[in-house]
């Protein structure tokens, strides 16, 4: 037997023992076990050469030296993430840490609000507890999904190990945000799009799929580590090598993205009232869309600064607010520059700028007060205008501009007209600016006048696409209601009581319904989807509650199916029954009903409405003709049902606004449907 024969048989057997233990060791333990073999944080380590690239400062389960690495892209809001999860537990039960090394890397999705809150509260644990903390708090997170809430992240840290004290001043100073930007480059750069996705071994596998799919997958390379390590791979290069040697074999991944307009696209952007430098007549007007918590934005600014000193009249800079969601601190610090401006004019806004980018990491609503007194404001009248969101609804138009110019993420500016996204070299910016300039200059010698010269500029902008239309069937007159009988505008609403996304956007309807009240109409339309198999049932039952008990009934009922969703039985026939019987339904009729299929016709033809129509996903709405598809923040919601009023002559309510638009709301408990009025049955 030579030395190279020996050694790999030493490793073989090591390996095997250590399965053998770990097998034996699983089946008298508990799910605690799992969370105990992530890595000890000692030496840092790295396998950045490797084609998706890791180190100790990414959460590890697993041995270094293990010969097969998944790398998991994953968002902690994401139903199809919490799914997955319950197969990487799988894989980790069958091959154990000595064979198995499961990284986690972060890709909160934009339209989770509170992923990103979320990945920068697991982050934070990580850093302060090491792999063992992150993985109990990640356990938490996804047991927890609908309750991704700031006071929620501080008890799961305190759970997991870490003081409390110092999570919340690292969760608060967004100490550690920058690792989540450079996960979802790599992600980016490996092909990711969306979550979850698993990459092993540098193999790419999309979404929650079966568990024999990563099995197969796993298999292959554990044969493949056993022939690197018997060709004199060490153990703990092997992912690095096959890592890239699959990179390499794998066919190009087609750009799923959407493409990148052509930077001399010029878009129609209005300046409208708008904090702005410089003169209306510049040669070049730059609008910029930020965020005062923005890390990325601070260090844009020292160059919008030096852009003016460069060019001086010849530059307009323009404001526009955008607080995003996972910087809660940003919406208040908006609300005081604006307050700032509207006491003391654009001075009082800029002076108020430059203060909050100097103090970016104090916040709080105390040193919001100290900033006003400094520049001497009403500091009451502030106080006032934080706490009652006095500018929401000037800061909502400039995020809802925002969406329909597609501009998301901050900062993204629009030079010209022509588009530039993110804390941009100021040569970039440069190049861009001198071009405007001479087109500008050509357009002033054909005898534009400098007064209407960036309205010419941007005449012929590219606009956003009109709303998508959907044609749809009338509701059948015993399809369940609320809000105005008689309303001008009518939100259809087609769902699904098995459907997370139809149970997540059930807030955002309370809050429509609140909102607009007897002025808008919404009507619930059935839509059991084919892999909901509970659903259809679900549907006849919430039915029948409307055939007893009319609209009150239905709402009643609907309201019970959503808070109970995802417990175990929520949708059997003696669940359905229970919720009936606590809701005082004739239980004779009501078990006749679910026994006859009564209503099943009826749901039957609901959902023939929705195919005819082309919606063939849930949830899904159409206000006057206008649709609109998925689990939608509210202020798509509130974009279209006022273009709906105004098209049918009705005055928007004047108490339409987005409270609070992106920050996070609570989610501590599920969605629960406003009482509704009883209507003529």
């Amino acid at each position: 037997m030579n030395k190279g024969t020996a050694i790999v048989g030493f490793l073989l057997c090591f390996i095997a023992g250590m399965g053998l233990m770990w097998s034996i060791d699983r089946s008298a333990g508990s799910r605690g076990h799992e969370i105990s073999a992530a890595v000890e944080d000692g030496q840092p380590w790295t396998d950045e050469d490797a084609a998706v690239p890791v180190s100790s400062k990414d959460p590890v389960w697993g041995a270094r030296t293990a010969p097969v690495t998944m790398v998991v892209f994953s968002d902690f809001e994401c139903p199809f993430c919490t799914r997955v999860e319950t197969t990487i537990n799988q894989l980790k039960d069958k091959y154990g840490p000595e064979k198995l090394r499961v990284i986690w890397k972060n890709n909160p999705l934009p339209f989770h609000k509170n992923a990103r809150p979320a990945a920068l509260a697991a982050e934070t644990v990580f850093r302060l507890g090491g792999s063992k903390a992150f993985w109990k708090f990640h356990e938490l997170a996804f047991q927890n999904q609908k309750s991704l809430t700031p006071d929620n992240f501080e008890k799961w840290a305190v759970e997991s190990g870490v003081d409390k004290a110092k999570f919340k001043a690292a969760f608060d100073r967004q100490e550690y945000m920058a690792k989540i930007d450079a996960d979802m480059a790599v992600g980016k750069s490996s092909g990711v799009t969306g979550t979850p996705a698993s990459i092993i071994n540098g193999v790419f596998l999309s979404g929650a799929q079966p568990i024999d799919k990563f099995t197969a997958v796993i298999e292959e390379q554990l044969k493949a580590a056993q022939a690197a390590v018997a060709a004199g791979t060490k153990p703990d290069k092997v992912y690095a090598k096959l890592a890239g040697e699959n990179k390499a074999k794998a066919p190009p991944q087609k750009d799923r993205e959407r493409p990148q307009e052509d930077d001399k696209t010029v878009w129609k952007v209005p300046v409208g009232d708008s904090p702005a430098k410089g003169p209306a007549t510049a040669l070049v007007t730059i609008v910029e869309w930020s965020d005062f918590q923005c890390p990325f934005c601070t260090k844009v600014v020292p160059t919008m600064e030096e852009l003016l000193k460069t060019y001086g009249d010849k530059v307009r800079f323009v404001w526009k607010n955008n607080p995003l969601p996972f910087h809660q601190r940003a919406e208040p610090a908006a609300e005081l520059a604006m307050e700032a401006r509207a006491q003391k004019g654009e001075k009082g806004f800029w002076d108020t700028y430059d203060l909050l980018w100097k103090n970016q990491q104090k916040l709080s609503d105390d040193d919001l007060l100290g900033y006003a007194k400094e520049l001497g404001l009403d500091a009451e009248k502030v106080k006032v205008a934080i706490a009652t969101k006095k500018h929401g609804a000037s800061i909502a138009a400039d995020q809802e501009l925002a969406d329909d110019l597609q501009a998301s993420g901050t900062p993204h500016f629009f030079i010209n007209g022509r588009r530039l996204v993110g804390a941009q070299p100021i040569d970039k910016f440069k190049t861009i600016v001198d071009e405007e300039i001479k087109k500008a200059e050509g357009m002033l010698a054909k005898g534009v006048a400098a007064k209407d010269l960036y309205a010419e500029i941007i005449k012929d902008g590219k606009e956003p696409p009109p709303p998508e239309r959907k044609e749809v069937a009338a509701p059948a007159p015993n399809s369940p209601w609320k809000g105005g009988e008689r309303a001008k505008v009518v939100m259809q609403v087609f769902s699904d009581f098995e459907c997370p996304f139809c149970k997540r956007v059930e807030d955002t309807v309370s809050q429509v319904s609140k909102t607009y009240g007897d002025k808008l109409k919404i009507v619930w339309r059935h839509r059991p989807l084919p892999m909901h198999k509970n659903a259809p049932l679900a549907s006849e039952a919430s039915q029948e509650a409307y055939a007893q008990k009319g609209n009150a009934g239905f709402w009643a009922y609907h309201e019970v199916l959503f808070k109970n969703q995802g417990q175990p039985d929520a949708f059997s026939r003696a669940s359905l029954e229970k919720y009936a019987e606590e809701l005082g339904l004739d239980m004779t009729k009501f078990k006749k009903a679910l026994d006859t299929n009564t209503h099943k016709a009826f749901v039957d033809a609901e959902n023939s409405v929705a195919d005819k129509s082309g919606i063939s996903g849930t949830p899904a709405f159409v206000v006057n003709g206008y649709f609109l598809s998925g689990a939608q923040p509210f202020s798509k919601f509130k974009k279209l049902i006022d273009k709906a009023m105004k098209e049918a002559g009705e005055t928007v309510p004047a108490a339409v606004r987005v409270d609070a638009p992106r920050r996070p709301a609570p989610a501590a408990q599920p969605a629960a449907a406003p009482a509704a009025p009883a209507a003529p049955k």
